[in-house]
């Protein structure tokens, strides 16, 4: 059973135990959506100082919303377009210090000044996206990178 706690640890055992906790959640779920669920609400639970987490995924050649934490979301988003798009276009992690300086920036929640959007690939074929955003600009650092891309990374193996 889970419950909300505070993490008192260094940033980097705060994120292994979240890989743990995610690890357990999946375990024995075979189901994507179920698992995304309970995966954005792990990091909305764990992760401070964002106000939307969630997944896009890949179907109909665009990214179409999926299970997420926050606010209403925009739907579709084509690839290239906006953060989540040129982290599909490029297939790789955005980590965007100010959204507003972001060439063609989607805004879904005015609120969000900061953005990181991770690939999620399935065969070696684009799945979605984890986007995590933040009210405050330059939230997201070199070592939530790290460890998102981790979180990422044992998802995929359960896709």
């Amino acid at each position: 059973m889970f419950q909300s706690t505070s993490h008192t640890g260094t940033k980097e055992k705060n994120y292994e135990l979240l890989l743990k906790q995610l690890q357990a959640l999946l375990e024995d779920e075979p189901d994507v959506i179920a698992n995304l669920s309970n995966a954005s609400s792990l990091l909305n639970q764990f992760l401070e100082d964002v106000n939307w987490v969630g997944f896009y995924l890949w179907k109909e050649d665009q990214l179409i919303l999926g299970p997420f934490q926050g606010m209403p979301a925009c739907v579709r988003i084509p690839s290239g377009k906006g953060v989540c798009g040129t982290a599909v276009a490029e297939r790789s992690v955005q980590r965007i210090e100010d959204v507003h300086a972001f060439p063609g920036h989607i805004a879904c929640d005015a609120a969000s000044q900061s953005e990181i959007v991770i690939p999620i690939f399935k065969n070696n074929e684009i799945f979605g996206v984890l986007d995590i955003d933040s009210p405050s600009k330059s939230r997201f650092d070199e070592q939530d990178e790290k460890y998102l891309t981790k979180f990422v990374d044992i998802l995929q193996s359960y896709l």
